[in-house]
């Protein structure tokens, strides 16, 4: 994608970042895209409160992707020992299916490899989310057959709107080889 600069988040930009992961996630603007959990949760997706534990964290970074001076997407990289994580991935849903879900996917795939040395990196997905998994299958990822539990009891990540929330785990192996 032409203009699309990467950088980390700070703590000056969380102003910025809550809106634009709320609006990826939650609400009818959220519905706009193809990415939506309106369907699954109601509530917040993350506050702030959540996203400075991130940002105050060395072992965790938020990478934001911009158009200009405009903030159009960010993710989450984590080292989570043995494995690095990838998750809140979060476009405006009006600039989703351009490219930029991709660029900052490999943007912090890289990112988890150089700056903690990774060489494999997972995630979960709602099971739900076929298209979703389908898109990063595409994207290299392939499903474990492992599944965690969703925490149907924390506000702080989601009012459910359905009994029947888990994550499959998906996985990636930086190195090139099969995982």
């Amino acid at each position: 994608m032409i203009g699309l600069t990467i950088r980390q988040a700070r703590p000056s930009d969380i102003s910025e970042l809550l809106p634009l992961i709320e609006g990826a996630y939650r609400g009818e603007g959220s519905r706009r895209g193809w990415t939506t959990e309106a369907d699954l949760l109601g509530g917040q997706r993350t506050d702030r409160a959540g996203l400075d534990e991130i940002l105050a964290d060395p072992s965790q970074s938020i990478l934001m992707a911009f158009d200009g001076a405009d903030l159009i997407g960010s993710v989450l990289i984590a080292d989570r020992g043995e494995a690095g994580y990838l998750g809140m991935l979060a476009v405006d849903p009006t600039r989703q299916a351009v490219g930029v879900g991709k660029a900052l996917v490999l943007a912090a795939e890289r990112e988890l490899a150089d700056r903690f040395g990774k060489h494999r990196v997972e995630m979960q997905v709602f099971w739900q989310r076929v298209e979703l998994i389908a898109w990063y299958e595409r994207m290299g990822y392939r499903r474990t057959g492992e599944t965690r539990p969703f925490p149907m009891d924390n506000p702080r990540m989601g009012l459910p709107l359905r009994d029947d929330l888990w994550f499959e785990v998906l996985v990636k192996d930086l190195t090139g080889e099969a995982s």
